[in-house]
């Protein structure tokens, strides 16, 4: 880890916060996807490891400098019309203030260093990443937010808070992880690379960032291409891509639910589920 290092984190934060984080994340996807398509030609792996995970678009530093920056605007009240702290689409230019860049970029520099430690000094077998972009919202959330870690809910309207999915929903998800996480894992193992599934879904979200419905799939096909490509059985990898789809939404009712900024659940499925493929395979 270097000066240069932080600096250029800095300025991948600044940019996150400048067009928002979602936007920001997308270009992880078209990057990555550009960077598979050099290392399938033979060549390096560089845009992939260095530009898409690296310290332009790397979600630990520009998608969770975006996070911080919307947070810290919605907490000094300096979002406009119907944005808050957890619009993760809005981009923070028009506000025309150098703090709310400042904090993208500290943010930005703090996931790096967060992933530098996890990674390289305590050697975590996880993705270090994801884990990082957790430890960033949470952070975000105790200096920024005002509802508590697992958010504010009084039950005054009668409604009752859960915390697993349930109904037709969960259904619906489940058919959506099985017929992903089947063909991810098929498609990861036979170009060998686990992420190729995540590149795909973190592109498609440029729709949610039109304003379509499109859901984050990543954390289903990542999960589902690294089990894919550790064990080498598709079946393995569609099985995982349900247990990440189902833990993504248990740790969307638990922190990210009632609440006014944002701790990523895919980030939060994609860490754990790691972590079990890892000590497994």
């Amino acid at each position: 880890m270097t000066l240069l290092h932080l600096l250029i984190s800095f300025g991948g934060g600044v940019f996150a916060a400048t067009i928002g984080a979602l936007g920001a994340f997308i270009f992880v996807g078209f990057t990555g996807l550009i960077g598979i398509a050099v290392m399938l030609g033979g060549g390096e792996a560089t845009i992939l490891n260095e530009i898409a995970f690296g310290s332009y678009f790397g979600p630990h530093i520009a998608f969770a400098g975006g996070v911080a920056a919307v947070a810290f605007a919605a907490n000094k009240k300096k979002l406009m019309g119907d944005a808050n702290g957890t619009d993760i689409v809005a981009p923070m230019f028009g506000l025309g203030d150098p703090t709310v860049l400042l904090v993208g970029g500290i943010f930005g520099s703090l996931g790096y260093a967060i992933n530098y430690l996890l990674s390289t000094v305590l050697a975590i077998q996880t993705d270090t990443i994801a884990l990082t972009v957790v430890i960033s919202g949470l952070i975000v959330r105790l200096i920024f937010g005002k509802t508590g870690l697992i958010g504010s809910f009084d039950g005054s309207k009668g409604e009752v808070r859960r915390f697993f999915p349930e109904g037709k929903f969960f259904l619906f998800m489940l058919i959506l992880a099985a017929g992903l996480g089947l063909v991810v894992s098929n498609m990861a193992i036979a170009l060998n690379i686990a992420a190729i599934g995540f590149t795909i879904s973190a592109a498609s979200l440029i729709f949610a960032e039109m304003g379509l419905p499109v859901p984050g799939t990543h954390h289903i096909t990542m999960i589902a291409g690294l089990a894919a490509v550790s064990s080498g059985d598709p079946y393995i990898g569609m099985a995982f891509g349900i247990l990440s789809m189902i833990i993504g939404e248990v740790f969307t009712l638990v922190f990210n639910s009632h609440n006014d900024t944002h701790i990523d659940p895919p980030a939060g499925a994609i860490f754990i589920c790691a972590f079990i493929i890892l000590a497994i395979f």
